[in-house]
């Protein structure tokens, strides 16, 4: 039997591995913001998404109290790498160099995030902010809560905000067949940022899961039931 061995280590980072979002908020000119983020997890309909209390994005979410929650996939690198050190407040532009992360790390500011990046905006149907075409899975959000996060840390300003998934997009190609509300795990590709490179899938499970046998519909209570008429699956197969 091998031995196994671990040390003690005082990482910078813990970007373990999480999906790639691409939040889109409202300017206050009415204007749209890109953000690419990792810091994110779901709980039934709700996100906790963690942000920099000063970012153009938690200003935007905060004064407006929506966002859409765009899932970049595996193919579209490309797109986020030239968000991914772009801002859009004004402030980086008169903020000395070494009182501010994002001016010090190269930063620049770009106030057409979806000229830049090339990608598409595509109207909401409950929200201002735009969804991103390309992304295959767009969450429509409402701000529910705001939490300051390391208040025992000499407060650096840190928020975990919550929002409601309010109505979900997904692109068809994503979808299990013969179900109405179900992803297939097996055609979606999220992109992961884990330690600041970015990564896909294996394109098929690497085990089965014993998880993976409750019938998702049993987690109906937690998730949406405000979207348009959700079609129940007891006449599909299961």
């Amino acid at each position: 039997m091998s031995t196994i061995t671990s040390r003690i280590i005082s990482p910078p980072i813990f970007y373990w591995g999480t999906p790639v979002v691409l939040i889109t908020t409202e300017n206050e000119d009415g204007t749209s913001n890109i953000a690419p983020m990792s810091s994110a997890w779901w709980l039934g309909n709700r996100c906790m998404l963690g942000l920099a209390a000063g970012s153009q994005t938690t200003t935007n979410l905060i004064r407006s109290e929506q966002c859409v929650l765009n899932l970049a996939s595996d193919d579209m690198a490309e797109a986020v790498n030239a968000l991914a050190r772009t801002t859009g407040s004004k402030d980086i532009l008169t903020t000395a160099q070494a009182n501010g992360f994002k001016r010090m790390n190269g930063y620049k500011y770009v106030a057409d995030k979806f000229g830049h990046s090339g990608l598409t905006a595509e109207a909401s149907d409950l929200v201002r902010p735009p969804r991103i075409a390309e992304c295959p899975a767009q969450m429509e959000a409402e701000l529910k809560g705001i939490h300051k996060m390391m208040q025992d840390a000499g407060g650096k300003r840190i928020f975990a905000l919550e929002v409601k998934v309010v109505r979900t997009h997904v692109h068809e190609g994503i979808c299990m067949e013969g179900y109405a509300n179900r992803i297939d795990p097996d055609k979606w590709r999220p992109l992961i940022m884990s330690f600041q490179e970015l990564y896909g899938l294996a394109e098929k499970t690497i085990s089965r899961s014993i998880l993976a046998e409750i019938n998702e519909e049993n987690y109906r209570p937690l998730s949406n039931s405000v979207d348009v008429e959700v079609t129940m699956e007891s006449n599909l197969k299961e």
